[in-house]
């Protein structure tokens, strides 16, 4: 018994003493992991206070630097952009320029072109374009600030293109108009050389004259807010508009005019900008069709998550686009063929009005095309809420007459098919 007693007493005492090395040890290592390293008591001391957190809220990509040219403290956005790279500022200039800054304590600023992704500092296409400002922060530091410039450059260079292009649209009818009214002073003392120039003039006033519309048209779309004279505007009165504004222009290339689709349909915003886009769709539809052709014009409801949709399809038999072509048709100016331009009397304008009236509305403008097929521009927009009363579409008891009240085909397609088709098919 004595000895039984004695082997359960030295166990215990051995289960105390590990315990309480195993607390101390516990306490030690709490103690090792609050004590500050020296990295972290480094920066602590250097970085006056409130630092941290100002840059923190700062929109430009920041990055501190010590004496050493260590960085101290960075943004996630200077890491994004690839300013920093193992703890070192990563571009060279801007370190040049910071230990200019930290000898002489003046503020620099510099532009500069950075790759996107890693390698040297490039100056030519696909490169960042940065504003770098230095300045010394205490004693030690010293402060990088980096802007992003890229985006705002680039618009920059969308208007000077866009003034360029102005200007010399409107220097061809006017030089032409000049040289016209000299030819008909030259030939005053004959009648028929006189009434053909001033066709010739009339021609080109009238080209002039559109062109400035577009151009104030252009600018009222990208400046004014289409929904704040907003409305339920029935498709089927926008579709009737087009086809009346184009009307003369089909009867001369004997192109037929055909619509179609849903009923009833109702589209939300500014009725005038809305009725603009899409006759320029079908006036396009009709401006590169041959003669003897057919333009079809379709409405339809499509279900989306977040609202359903109002498609509406311009599709003609024209000389179609080219892949490449088809990346740029929306832009300002841009013609597939100049040429045929001129012939028609575009001015390049058109389809960059459609595509700010269907982005300033919620929705989109595509275009489905194969050189000698045709093409199919698509204007998508969110539906309205429907009205109830009043309107010349509702019974008697004012509910809304839908498609499904209605008899006749889905949606109008050229060749008499379904329009259900993903891919639209034109008469050969």
């Amino acid at each position: 018994m004595d000895v039984n007693a004695a082997v359960a007493a030295a166990a215990a005492l051995a289960g105390l003493c590990t315990g309480v090395i195993a607390v101390l040890a516990f306490r030690w290592s709490e103690r090792e992991q609050a004590r500050p390293t020296r990295t972290s008591l480094h920066t602590a001391a250097v970085l006056p206070p409130g630092v941290d957190t100002v840059l923190s809220v700062l929109r430009s990509s920041a990055v501190v630097l010590d004496e050493d040219d260590a960085v101290v403290k960075a943004s996630s956005a200077a890491y994004a952009l690839g300013l920093v790279r193992g703890g070192r500022l990563a571009v060279e200039p801007m370190l040049a320029m910071a230990r200019d800054t930290r000898r002489d304590g003046e503020i620099r600023q510099v532009e500069l072109d950075l790759p996107r992704r890693g390698g040297r500092i490039a100056s030519g296409g696909g490169a960042l374009a940065v504003s770098a400002r230095v300045a010394p922060l205490g004693s030690r530091l010293v402060l990088l600030l980096v802007e992003d410039m890229t985006e705002a450059r680039r618009i920059e260079a969308v208007r000077r293109d866009f003034v360029a292009n102005v200007s010399h649209e409107l220097k061809t009818p006017v030089g032409a108009l000049s040289l016209l009214s000299e030819a008909v002073m030259d030939a005053a003392d004959d009648p028929e050389a006189v009434e053909r120039f001033a066709g010739r003039m009339q021609g080109e006033a009238t080209r002039l004259t559109s062109l400035v519309q577009e151009l104030i048209d252009l600018s009222r779309v990208q400046n004014d807010d289409p929904l704040e004279d907003a409305e339920p505007v029935r498709v089927d009165e926008l579709v009737g508009e087009a086809m009346e504004r184009c009307r003369q222009q089909a009867g001369a290339k004997q192109i037929t005019i055909a619509s179609g689709g849903s009923d009833g349909l109702h589209v939300w915003g500014n009725r005038g900008q809305l009725a603009a886009a899409l006759g320029n769709l079908v006036e396009n539809a009709v401006n590169y069709s041959p003669a003897r052709t057919r333009v079809g014009i379709a409405a339809r409801k499509l279900p989306a998550t977040g609202g359903d949709l109002i498609e509406i399809a311009v599709t003609d038999q024209g000389i179609g686009i080219s892949e490449k072509d088809r990346e740029r048709v929306f832009e300002r100016f841009y013609r597939v063929d100049p040429a045929r331009s001129r012939a028609t009397g575009g001015t390049g304008l058109g389809l960059a009005i459609v595509k700010h009236v269907a982005a300033s509305h919620g929705g989109e403008v595509t275009v489905w095309s194969a050189e000698g097929q045709g093409s199919t521009f698509t204007l998508r927009l969110p539906e309205a809420a429907r009205p109830k009363i009043g309107r010349p579409d509702t019974d008697r008891s004012g509910a809304l007459i839908g498609p499904e009240d209605l008899d006749g085909e889905d949606r109008l397609r050229l060749d008499g098919t379904d329009a259900s088709d993903t891919a639209p098919e034109v008469i050969p």
